[in-house]
């Protein structure tokens, strides 16, 4: 979810820059510093953004800056200097300076350019934000590709350690058998039938064969969502716990070493995918 946009215009003296970026977060919360001169179209605009940015904590900062001098305001010096003339007609004896000061505070001595939103200027400052937010989401796209490419070696690595647990489970079960069986023999009249139940029933608790089956699919399932569904982040948070309930099982059943450090192997890199899920909308 995180990203960058950035677009400027020019509309008639004035360069409008928009900048929009964008950290991770569960749903969106939308920041908007906006000129008052647009302030009017703020609801406009944070509609735009919610509707085509969708996730994450997002700051769009809106500036507007004068590129000419004297842009907003203009001296009517006729008028001025027509105060200034009557000022003195009338026996004022103050410094030009002073005439000055009071002829430009005389109505129409000053004319302001029309402060009010046109248009025009609002298709031009609507035009940069859609430029500003497709360039976020090119941005958003470039990364998500990065990061798919990333998390699919780490899926990749899960899948790898889980192939490896195979090899060990046979050994993780007779060494419990040739233990039961050398401490039966420092008993008698054992009832050999309850024996042979109870050790089927404690081998049937190590049975790991479910979890590994279970496991597989997430990981299938995961790397399907990642490559063909679109706006899956939620959906991939989920099937990220599914996989650690299983790798968790597996590792209070492993009763072997190997299989042990395997499990840690496998919850380390679940923690780079869940980390990572984080940035997928």
């Amino acid at each position: 979810m995180t990203g960058f946009g950035r677009a400027e215009t020019v509309f008639e003296g004035k360069k409008i820059t928009i900048d929009i970026k964008s950290l991770n977060s569960k749903s969106f919360d939308l920041n908007v510093k906006i000129p008052l001169r647009y302030k009017e179209k703020e609801f406009d605009i944070r509609k735009i953004l919610n509707d085509k940015i969708l996730r994450g904590k997002v700051d769009c900062y809106i500036s507007c800056d004068n590129l000419e001098e004297n842009n907003d305001v203009k001296i009517n010096q006729d008028v001025v200097k027509n105060y200034m003339d009557q000022l003195r007609e009338v026996g004022s004896d103050a410094p030009e300076f002073e005439l000055l000061k009071m002829a430009v505070r005389m109505p129409d001595a000053l004319t302001t350019r029309n402060s009010d939103l046109e248009e025009n200027e609002w298709k031009s400052l609507l035009e940069t934000v859609e430029n500003s937010i497709e360039k976020f989401i090119e941005f958003r796209q470039t990364e998500g590709n990065n990061l798919a490419v990333e998390i699919e070696k780490i899926v990749q690595n899960i899948e790898y350690n889980l192939s490896q647990v195979a090899q060990y489970e046979e050994e993780r079960i007779q060494p419990i058998k040739d233990r039961y069986q050398a401490a039966l023999k420092n008993f008698e009249n054992i009832d050999e039938t309850r024996y042979y139940q109870e050790m089927v029933y404690f081998v049937e608790k190590l049975d790991i064969s479910e979890e590994k089956v279970r496991l597989s699919q997430h990981i299938k399932y995961y790397l399907e969502v990642m490559r063909n569904e679109d706006f899956n982040g939620k959906k991939l948070g989920f099937i990220a716990q599914e996989m650690g309930r299983e790798i968790n099982t597996l590792g209070s059943k492993a009763n072997h070493s190997e299989i042990q450090k395997l499990v840690v192997e496998m919850k380390d890199d679940l923690e780079k995918i869940k980390e990572q899920t984080l940035n997928v909308l």
